[in-house]
């Protein structure tokens, strides 16, 4: 049973994860401070600070949910008896999709991300490890297997998903839109899925 305490509790993290991205989208994250996420959120700085160590720790949870997320949108959106063909298309659409539902967010995982160096590895790594679970979940199923496409290796999962964050990457930060790329990719993980 959850306790009041434990939804409350729940419920500020939220707020001030929901006041950090508001933050990013009107400032930027470098632009972001404290003040601007505890506004934002209606709490105090002492709420913050009972939460997260730091504006750089919120962001890692942000993020860190916002994979979550997107793993499962995905994941929702993949029909496993669809043609296989359309299984790749499904979860790509579906990617691009989260990508632009919050375009500064996809952006300051591109920019902001690095330039934290060590602090942000183990979320990079994680959030790797969730997608490379995630594409090997979506490429096992019944219908590929008939299309005589075999379960995917780590590697080439790791490959494909390296590929597609790179192509995703490099089309925002030139000013496109994720959505820009969206056949390409499709056609580069057929092709690389395929039998």
């Amino acid at each position: 049973m959850t306790t009041v305490t434990t939804v409350e509790t729940h419920r500020f993290r939220q707020r001030l994860l929901d006041g950090l991205a508001a933050s990013i989208t009107e400032d930027g994250f470098r632009d972001t401070t404290v003040a601007g996420i505890v506004r934002r959120a209606r709490t105090s700085r002492r709420t913050f600070y009972e939460h997260f160590s730091s504006k750089e720790a919120c962001f890692v949870a942000l993020l860190a949910e916002a994979n979550r997320q997107m793993i499962r949108q995905i994941t929702e959106a993949v029909d496993p008896r669809a043609p296989w063909a359309d299984q790749v298309r499904q979860a790509i659409e579906a990617w691009i999709a989260a990508a632009e539902s919050q375009p500064e967010i996809t952006l300051s995982w591109i920019r902001d991300v690095p330039a934290l160096g060590a602090s942000t590895r183990e979320l990079q790594r994680e959030a790797m490890e969730g997608f490379i679970a995630m594409t090997l979940r979506l490429t096992d199923t019944a219908e590929m297997r008939a299309a005589g496409i075999r379960p995917l290796s780590r590697q080439l999962a790791i490959m494909l998903l390296g590929g597609l964050r790179e192509l995703i990457a490099t089309t925002v930060e030139d000013g496109g839109r994720a959505g820009d790329v969206k056949e390409v990719a499709v056609r580069a993980s057929i092709a690389l899925l395929g039998p």
